[in-house]
């Protein structure tokens, strides 16, 4: 029986993985005299810098002390959006009336098959982040708590790793609620709730940026009554404030029960509930629930590590302080992934990685401040960004155009009855640079890779404009902000002078 919360239940599912991201019976390797990198964490920044360097020759050491893959694999993107599929499959046969097919009765949901799907997805998935797959790379891979001694070498149980270079990508953790009665209740995090096999009929969702989101509308879609409890005025308070309304007013159509300016104050917990109390403008109430899942931030991890041996900068909010090459305080050290960033996203980790590999391992000058990084919230509409928002540019005293298009407006949106979102971009008032843009739309990851691909090449609305789009799709937006911008081209001169060449070649 494994003891990580990860691993429970311990099915044939959970063993398989198990199996490949941290097999018991996995013997550490002998350490080679010195490694070109070393690398501590094995989710997706290690991986990649790890894949990566050995891929180009280096020598590396790899080193995991719990599951390979991360939080990605294990607890976060490949597990979650296993269950919004099934949440989002759910909610269209819920509005299949509006499209002219009756259903008979509600859907039938049975959660221990959900969950046991969501398991075997992952299990599936998993040789691609596998111990043996790394070993047949050519890393040494080890299994266990790496730890600094100095500036060059880490120890792990009883190996000792000497290092030109090394990487730390140890990644983050769900941040504790620091409330009262915390310490005497049972509490979900995005670590714990995908081992669950009941469906809680109460779950209380405390925070409401994306994780938060993600999961109190796809366990409400899956068929219970949850609470959703967020401090501030707006769930995603992050986004544009129209953005953040719609994906708010779809929540509460799949029957979240969302509570703003709300602030938790206490939980307890007797052998059949739990209670939460919080305290807003109408007062205090108490939520009596069967669960309660807190999403309110994530915390690097750098304790234990032995940073201040090897000279290593740090903050337990922030993390591991770097430059813009992601070196750290020890010019031999570098840093990637959720660690020591504020964009932590599995694509960011990837890209971060990158850079590290050329940094430390060929003397690049590759910077952070170089990457164009785009991300999405997969709620029931999904919302995307990439760039500026319209009150960022405002405080750095740029002034913007906005150019936008509803999916009101899009005829495949139309034809599928699902038109609420938009899609919005500001440009420099009077240029044609795209500096960001903001989609909501059921495809809004999807379709917010077009205009990442048109700010790093420099394409501006015209060029997306001058691109045929097929019709119908939900592309086509975009390529309706483009005609936008052109039009805008058409002073009252331009068309004049356009009238009198008209009239000349009649």
């Amino acid at each position: 029986m494994s003891t990580l919360a990860q691993l429970q239940p311990y099915d044939e599912f959970n063993r398989a993985l198990e199996s490949n991201v941290h097999p018991t019976d996995w013997q550490n390797p002998t350490p080679v005299s010195r490694y070109n990198l070393v690398v501590i964490g094995g989710g997706t920044a290690g991986l990649v810098s790890a894949m990566g360097a050995a891929g180009l020759g280096a020598k590396v050491a790899l080193i995991e002390r719990d599951l390979l893959g991360g939080d990605c694999l294990n607890v976060g993107c490949v597990p979650s959006k296993a269950m919004l599929s099934v949440g989002r499959f759910i909610q269209s046969l819920r509005r299949s009336q509006s499209l002219g097919v009756n259903l008979p009765n509600e859907p039938q949901i049975d959660f221990q098959n959900v969950m046991a799907r969501l398991r075997k997805i992952r299990a599936d998935i998993s040789p691609h982040d596998s111990a043996e797959r790394f070993r047949s790379a050519g890393i040494d891979v080890f299994m266990g708590h790496g730890e600094f001694i100095n500036g060059t070498e880490v120890k792990v149980d009883e190996h000792v790793l000497s290092f030109s270079k090394a990487v730390i990508t140890s990644g983050a953790r769900a941040t504790r609620l620091k409330v009262p009665g915390v310490e005497k209740t049972d509490i979900l995090t995005n670590e714990t709730v995908f081992s669950l096999t009941k469906l809680p009929a109460n779950l209380v969702v405390v925070g409401g940026g994306p994780i938060g989101c993600e999961l109190a509308q796809a366990f409400a879609q899956l068929g219970s009554k949850v609470t959703q409890i967020e401090r501030s005025s707006r769930v995603l308070p992050r986004e544009e404030a129209d953005a953040s309304e719609i994906v708010s007013k779809s929540m509460q159509s799949d029957g979240v029960r969302i509570l703003t300016d709300s602030q938790l104050v206490h939980l307890s917990q007797d052998v059949n509930r739990k209670l939460v109390t919080i305290k807003n403008e109408q007062g205090e109430e108490q939520i009596e629930c069967d669960a309660i899942l807190t999403a309110v931030g994530r915390t690097p991890n750098v304790n234990g590590m032995g940073l201040d041996a090897a000279g290593i900068e740090h903050d337990s909010r922030a993390g591991i302080t770097v430059n813009d090459k992601l070196q750290t305080t020890n010019r031999n050290v570098y840093a990637a992934g959720d660690v020591t960033s504020r964009y932590q996203f599995t694509h960011a980790a990837d890209f971060m990685a990158r850079i590290v590999i050329q940094n430390a391992l060929f003397l690049g000058r590759q910077k952070l401040s170089s990457l164009l990084i785009p991300w999405a919230t997969y709620t029931s509409p999904e919302v995307a960004h990439v760039g500026m928002y319209p009150e960022e540019a405002r405080t750095k005293n740029i002034r913007t155009d906005c150019y936008e298009v509803h999916f009101s407006e899009v005829d495949r949106s139309i034809l599928e009855s699902d038109t609420d979102g938009f899609v919005r971009v500001i440009v420099p008032h009077g240029k044609d640079k795209i500096l960001g843009a903001t989609i909501v739309s059921p495809h809004a990851g999807d379709l917010i890779s077009e205009l990442t691909v048109a700010m790093k090449n420099k394409i501006g609305l015209k060029g997306i404009a001058s691109t045929i789009h097929p019709y119908p799709t939900h592309a086509d937006a975009l390529r309706k902000l483009g005609d936008q911008f052109n039009r805008t081209r058409l002073t009252p001169r331009v068309a004049g002078l356009m009238k009198q060449w008209l009239k000349i070649r009649r």
